[in-house]
């Protein structure tokens, strides 16, 4: 009688390597980029809608202004980190800006407890949590950067993002739950300590990566500042095409974006008058986000750029918002914007971030801390004060419904379009030299 093979159990390693193409070495590096993303986006989902419900608070017909003093604070910030990153060793630049914001939210808690949620209150802390975003998940995705190689991050990227999308499901489910016993400027402590774990992880994730990952010891260079002048970020941006692409596809992403945001404030302002219930409503929307967003990045994102190629997760979100643009147009109400929103968010999340992320695994490390930051904040930013001045000159109060402000998005989605095209041949070629020069280096250190 033939003898069956035992059963060997299934380990969460070997569980891993089937969900994702990773490598064994480099399964401690990919779990701690998990958890670190986890950590920040759940800190980051506890703000979010608490800095909404600020928006709300300061009223639709100053948003615009509000997003311009965004921009305005990221000028000052930006050449700061400028600075920063080109004195200090890189290995410590993360670590210190996290600590720094988790102090702040603490400072804040305390202004918002003692003087409540004035007009003052609100809009400085709208501003605030504005800019805290885009800087701590610049910087994350500065550090992935830095350790994954172009091949890796096609293969990981999606399952990294998964980490923060897990992280964007557990924000919002911490904040519908505690809101209920807690002020909502209570929830900023909770988003401080989360904000300090994931610095934790990013110091646990440069150990076990330079102990086993592919790319070594962060190419040997984690001591050393990303050097330059305070300045090269925007400076390169205009002299780079490959970099420009990044930055217009980025901007346009934002024009676009803030407008969908913009009339979303107005229609909820208008249709939910209880405080509580626009915080569940922004929570509630973000949950079922991140539902979805976590199957495509776990099964699907690493297929889509493997298989299909990056330019398709590029074209993705534009396609979405061209779909987007025509719905508001016929039907502006808050359940047409609220489906519109969630599936740019997916597509956003899903495939074009991780994508546009992979571009900067091909660039100078100076270009992936300085270069990147700046796109991520300036530029990003710059859309959304320009998106914003836009809407409240062509919506006239009224949005989508007054119909120029389709007129406006029209063309737009179509140079977005163009753009993203663009710019997945520019990875193309770029990835392709990038591939003849390793096999030469190699060719030659056999010789």
């Amino acid at each position: 009688m033939p003898q069956s093979t035992p059963h060997t159990p299934a380990t969460p390693q070997t569980l891993l390597e089937r969900m994702v193409s990773v490598e064994r070495h480099e399964v401690a590096a990919l779990l701690a980029s998990f958890t670190m993303f986890f950590a920040l986006l759940s800190a980051y989902y506890i703000v979010r809608p608490v800095r909404d419900e600020m928006g709300v608070t300061v009223g639709k017909d100053a948003i615009h202004h509000l997003f311009s003093y965004v921009f305005l604070v990221m000028l000052a910030a930006v050449p700061l980190f400028g600075w920063i990153a080109s004195r200090f060793p890189r290995r410590w630049v993360l670590p210190g800006v996290y600590l720094f914001f988790a102090l702040n939210l603490t400072g804040f808690w305390v202004l918002l407890k003692s003087s409540g949620a004035g007009a003052a209150a609100a809009g400085a802390f709208f501003i605030w949590a504005s800019v805290f975003n885009l800087f701590v998940i610049s910087l994350f995705w500065s550090l992935m950067s830095e350790l994954w190689s172009n091949d890796e991050a096609k293969r990981l990227y999606g399952f990294i993002s998964a980490g923060g999308t897990a992280g964007a499901l557990a924000g919002p489910l911490i904040t519908q739950v505690l809101v209920r016993y807690l002020a909502p400027a209570d929830l900023l402590l909770i988003s401080a300590g989360l904000l300090i774990a994931a610095l934790l992880a990013s110091l646990v994730l440069r150990n076990v990566h330079a102990g086993g990952g592919s790319k070594g010891p962060v190419n040997g260079h984690e001591t050393e500042p990303a050097g330059g002048g305070i300045f090269d970020g925007a400076a390169k941006v205009f002299a780079s095409p490959y970099l420009g692409r990044i930055a217009l596809y980025v901007f346009l992403a934002n024009v676009i974006g803030t407008f969908f945001y913009m009339e979303q404030s107005r229609l909820v302002g208008v249709t939910i008058s209880d405080s509580a219930e626009r915080v569940k409503f922004f929570a509630g929307r973000d949950l079922v986000v991140s539902v979805v967003t976590l199957a495509i990045q776990i099964f699907g994102t690493a297929q889509v750029m493997q298989r299909l190629g990056v330019t398709a997760a590029l074209v993705a979100l534009p396609l979405m918002a061209t779909a987007g643009t025509l719905a508001l147009f016929y039907d502006p109400v808050l359940s047409v914007v609220a489906a519109v929103m969630a599936g740019e968010r997916i597509a956003a999340f899903a495939l074009s971030s991780p994508a546009i992320k992979v571009m900067y695994t091909l660039t100078a490390a100076d270009e992936k801390y300085k270069v990147q930051n700046f796109i991520d904040t300036v530029v990003y930013r710059g859309g959304d004060a320009l998106s914003g001045w836009v809407y409240a000159f062509v919506g006239t109060g009224m949005g989508f419904a007054s119909g120029a402000t389709a007129l406006v998005a029209v063309p737009l989605v179509g140079l977005w379009i163009w753009t993203a095209l663009g710019l997945g041949n520019a990875h193309a070629g770029r990835s392709a030299d990038h591939q003849r020069s390793k096999s030469a280096a190699a060719r030659a250190h056999g010789q």
